[in-house]
């Protein structure tokens, strides 16, 4: 099973959306708080996040929580500052893939401690834009899961 990191994620619906696609491929979602919105029932449930008791979620205080918990797991970062592309990484169903904050990213600490296992999608050079979180996270997703030959899914 494949386990996509949200770190300290901010909107709702991409959160959802994502969950959605977890779901859906069998992965495992890991929330790494604290998130900019509340993920108790009540705004589950408004979100129209009907499948959210089947996700299987954990939540975290931290990121050191994380990697202390998960210390001999291979773990990847998306991000802009990445040299190789995603698609360059040989994927396993056991890796965490960690995905930054939609308005800034991860934390420089996360790069610095994690410079070889950083990649990117390619995008248009001189942008100042990114992809969408749910975008990235779905194609990098399919690409783990069609390296993995689609295990479990039909």
């Amino acid at each position: 099973m494949l386990n996509i990191v949200l770190f300290r994620p901010e909107i709702a619906y991409n959160t959802g959306n994502i969950g959605r696609t977890c779901y859906l491929t069998g992965s495992k979602l890991h929330i790494i708080g604290p998130a900019g919105f509340s993920l108790d029932d009540k705004h589950i449930k408004k979100a129209g996040l009907d499948y959210w008791n089947k996700l299987d979620v954990k939540i975290y205080g931290s990121y050191r929580e994380l990697r202390e918990k998960y210390k001999d797991n291979r773990f990847f970062f998306s991000t802009t500052k990445g040299d190789k592309l995603y698609s360059d990484i040989e994927f396993k169903d056991t890796d965490f893939i960690v995905f930054g904050r939609e308005s800034s990213g991860l934390p420089e600490y996360i790069h610095v401690e994690n410079k070889d296992n950083r990649f990117k999608i390619p995008m248009l050079n001189g942008t100042d834009r990114s992809l969408n979180l749910c975008n990235t996270v779905s194609i990098v997703v399919y690409e783990a899961l069609r390296q993995i030959n689609f295990i479990n899914l039909k």
